[in-house]
């Protein structure tokens, strides 16, 4: 018997796989094609040659807990202690998992707020606990009043995603503020904040948990090198949460995967004395105004982009067809792979919206938006 009945291959696995049938240029999948920067790959061949190749301790690579505390000050004024605070992991999704895991009980409940990413739900199932989806409201701010409505004795957590995927918004100050004054009803409730797109950000500033001295100690905040730095296949992110909560994940993360990559942990940790964030956050920029300026050619309606590397667009004035069947006939007919909304709503409500992705190289957008401007349906 399955203990995952409902849950089958995600919708990025399908794109992706109709992409390939169909020699499409993929929009969908998040993960850039231009290369990685070359200081990284110099980094990265020098240590091959080096004693780089065994078991880091379990919660990672002391180097690197200590450049990541640097950049928590750096960022966000945040003192944290390495052996106590964090933990790296296997990606982002393996941090989710393993606090999801590690926290929620049998019979309490998680409440995710939607469109959401599609790891949330599998591991509060595998804990026997209730996935609680609450729709944001349609500009995808938090609907404070829905989610109050749902909260109660038996929540555990509350998961947010800022910057936001699918949509690419980010939380404004008068949201935490709410969330903050929510949470104060409910004093035992832990707040799960992915923010793996926290380096890739617009006009509007990243807000992190970890600026909110009324949430970090109750809070658990995910990030991810591997969307930071574009290095998505090395699958590093890494966890911040207080003590008492960090010790509880590293229990379930140790039997995961015990200890994450030693010659990616190493490479990285000697990389951050070198990056520049705000470049990357420059580079994004210039690639989403670019993207734009080439959609403006086609019949799709841009919705505001403020952060990560997803162009949310509405088709919904030249087509009535639902957005998983529009997603597949552009692959079909015209050669372009994207991402339908519905797909990350519980009751997959369809607003006529699809995700596409531009952490592409130019000639890729180029060649993209080419075939998006002879959409008609």
């Amino acid at each position: 018997m399955s203990k995952l009945p409902h849950i089958g291959t995600s919708i990025f696995t399908v794109m992706s796989q109709m992409a390939n049938e169909h020699q499409a240029i993929n929009l969908s999948q998040g993960f850039p094609n231009f290369p990685v920067d070359e200081r990284l790959t110099a980094i990265t061949a020098k240590l091959a040659y080096e004693n780089v190749h065994q078991y880091t301790p379990m919660a990672g690579h002391s180097g690197l807990l200590d450049k990541i505390t640097r950049l928590t000050l750096a960022s966000y004024n945040r003192n944290l202690n390495p052996v106590t605070d964090m933990v790296v992991t296997a990606g982002a999704t393996e941090a989710i998992f393993a606090t999801i895991q590690a926290l929620v009980n049998k019979n309490e409940e998680v409440i995710i707020l939607d469109p959401s990413y599609d790891c949330y739900e599998a591991p509060i199932l595998l804990s026997n606990a209730l996935p609680v989806r609450v729709a944001l409201n349609d500009d995808y701010t938090p609907n404070w009043e829905a989610i109050a409505t749902r909260m109660n004795a038996k929540t555990r957590m509350l998961i947010i995603n800022n910057p936001h995927n699918p949509t690419g918004k980010i939380w404004s100050e008068a949201d935490f503020i709410q969330l903050e004054k929510l949470l104060d009803l409910y004093p035992d409730v832990i707040l799960l904040s992915d923010e793996v797109y926290e380096y890739i950000t617009y006009e509007q500033p990243h807000i992190s948990v970890n600026t909110r001295i009324k949430l970090r100690d109750k809070s658990v905040i995910i990030s991810s090198f591997g969307k930071s730095l574009h290095i998505t296949g090395w699958k590093i992110g890494y966890a911040i949460a207080p003590e008492y909560l960090m010790r509880e994940i590293k229990k379930v993360h140790q039997f995961l995967v015990f200890s994450v990559n030693s010659l990616s942990q190493v490479a990285i940790s000697e990389y951050l004395d070198i990056v520049d964030f705000n470049e990357i956050a420059t580079m994004y920029r210039q690639k989403r105004d670019y993207f734009r300026e080439l959609m403006a050619k086609t019949p799709f309606e841009l919705l505001p982009c403020e952060g990560s590397y997803f162009q949310v667009a509405s088709y919904a004035s030249f087509s009535k067809q639902n957005d998983i069947d529009f997603s597949k006939e552009l692959i079909t007919r015209y050669g372009v792979a994207t991402i339908p909304i519905s797909t990350f709503y519980a009751d997959g409500k369809d607003l006529k919206l699809v995700r596409f992705c531009f952490a592409k190289d130019n000639n890729t957008l180029e060649q993209a938006t080419l075939r998006l401007q002879k959409v008609a349906f």
